[in-house]
């Protein structure tokens, strides 16, 4: 679920305000008929469906429950000058009701997935610790040498360059520079705390898997695509130590 935001219900408040100052063009009482929306539709018609598809399109996962028809109901209303049916106040009461409440329910299910994610990530890294070839760190990082490598060494202040693929447990990629198509260079000690440690195992020219527990990689916070507490497994090519 999407957290929604200030932000989002002011986009919305000023989408609706650029409608309501464009030009009234006909009877806005009048009861809409399907129009199709082609190249060839007049100007009006293409700036009426663009405006409303931008709206629905950018606040659909900000309010994921919205009811269409009291929004048609509000918008004809207020774009057609009739007295509202609830007042100012009483609508900003509301949004913001209903804000706060989405806020705690992001909350309430990030609590949720870090509690699941952690004891899933657990399970795993006690199965996989006793695979053959897995070793385990003091910090519970456990890595597997795919490529031993025969350079250098870098220290937590380096610049590495690197290929890999990051996935969760259940095998979905997150992350890949294979796919991409090219390598990328980072100083070591700015990225996740499972990487510095990690990547000062490694020789250049190595390859090595790693078993990343969630406290050392994103935490309780996540990260785009990746929920909080998340175990994450990376396959990393160090190619160069700058």
């Amino acid at each position: 679920m999407k957290k929604i935001t200030t932000l989002s219900i002011s986009a919305l408040a000023s989408a609706m305000l650029l409608v309501g100052c464009s030009t009234n063009n006909g009877n806005q009482e009048a009861v809409a008929q399907s129009v199709a929306i082609t190249e060839q539709s007049t100007a009006t018609e293409k700036v009426g469906y663009s405006l409303g598809f931008m709206m629905a399109e950018g606040n659909k996962e900000a309010v994921e429950d919205l009811n269409l028809d009291t929004f048609e109901m509000g918008f004809r209303d207020g774009y057609g000058g009739k007295e509202s049916a609830l007042t100012q106040e009483q609508m900003q009461e509301v949004l913001m009701t209903y804000q706060k409440e989405q806020e705690e329910k992001f909350v309430q299910d990030m609590q949720t997935q870090a509690v699941e994610n952690k004891a899933a990530g657990e399970a795993f890294l006690t199965a996989n610790a006793a695979k053959e070839g897995v070793m385990t760190t003091d910090s519970g990082l456990q890595y597997k040498v795919l490529e031993a490598g025969t350079g250098q060494s870098p220290k937590a202040t380096d610049v590495v360059e690197v290929n890999y693929e990051g996935k969760l447990i259940d095998g979905t990629v997150f992350d890949s520079s294979y796919e991409r198509g090219e390598s990328v260079e980072f100083p070591l000690n700015q990225v996740i705390a499972g990487w510095t440690e990690g990547l000062q195992l490694m020789k250049e020219g190595g390859k090595y898997e790693f078993y990343i527990p969630g406290d050392i990689a994103y935490g309780e916070a996540g990260n785009a695509g990746i929920e909080p507490n998340s175990t994450l497994i990376f396959v990393v090519e160090l190619i160069d130590v700058k």
